[in-house]
This record gives C-alpha cells, sequence and structure tokens, in this order.
C-alpha cells in the first residue's frame, strides 16, 4: 500500500510540474502569449487590457503614422482617440514574421498587423522591441505603420 501511494504521489508531481504554469517557456513562447494577450484584449474592445502589454514607463516609444508618442499614458489616450469604439477597432491579427534575439533579456519582432472592420479594412507592418522587466515581457518601443 506504501509503494502504491508512493507511485500515485511521484506521478502526480510529474504531473502537476510539467503542466504550462510550471513549465519553462522559451522567450520566443512567452513573447508569443505576449502577443495573444494584446489581440484577445484588443478583439474585446479592451484598449487598457491592451496597453496592458507595454512597458508603463515615460520612456516607452510609440511611432505610428502621425508621429512619434513618448510615453504609457500618452500612448493609451492616442489609442483611445484613434479607436473610440469597437467598430473603428475592429478584429484584430497579427502575423509574427521574425524573432531577434539581441540580448537575453531584449527581443526584436517583426511582424503584420491587420484589422477587420465594416468600416474599410486597415493593415500594416510593425517592429517591436521587447524586454523582460522585473521578470515580465514588454514592449519598450513600437513602430506601427
Amino acid at each position: 500500500m506504501r509503494f502504491l501511494l508512493s507511485v500515485i504521489l511521484l506521478a502526480s508531481s510529474a504531473l502537476l510540474f510539467s503542466s504550462p504554469g510550471y513549465a519553462q517557456q522559451s522567450p520566443e513562447q512567452a513573447i508569443r502569449q505576449l502577443m495573444q494577450q494584446q489581440t484577445a484584449a484588443w478583439n474585446q474592445g479592451n484598449i487598457p487590457g491592451f496597453m496592458q502589454t507595454y512597458w508603463q514607463s515615460d520612456s516607452l516609444l510609440f511611432i505610428g503614422k502621425n508621429g512619434i508618442t513618448h510615453g504609457w499614458q500618452a500612448t493609451l489616450e492616442r489609442y483611445k482617440k484613434s479607436y473610440p469604439d469597437t467598430a473603428a477597432m475592429g478584429k484584430l491579427q497579427f502575423n509574427l514574421l521574425e524573432f531577434k534575439q539581441l540580448a537575453p533579456d531584449l527581443f526584436f519582432l517583426v511582424g503584420k498587423w491587420q484589422l477587420q472592420r465594416t468600416a474599410g479594412n486597415l493593415e500594416g507592418h510593425f517592429t517591436l522591441l521587447i524586454r523582460k522587466l522585473n521578470g515580465a515581457w514588454k514592449i519598450i518601443a513600437d513602430h506601427s505603420s
């Protein structure tokens, strides 16, 4: 009986620690998850949730068709102004094209974005600098066109 209990506990531990919550993700997997989180928030009409993937700092850099925006709060306000409702936001889809590791805690990501909207579809490309800060991957610079 004691042997059977030991086997069950060992098997349970192996299952528990191999689950996604305990498995060690590669940086690319973690960044893909970050981008999925961003897409999900956008498609729910949740701009503040979308912005949780960005570095909450005055040093955040966003470059778009209207020029440069500095800082997390200013970038949030820019998104709210450009996309005032869910119809303007549409449904977002990313195609992640290239991952380049620049340092152990820094990645350069190139991708394509598409918005499907009743008011007319939009699409373009983006480059992101994504850094691991305090254990979490965050977008520190975004150039979207």
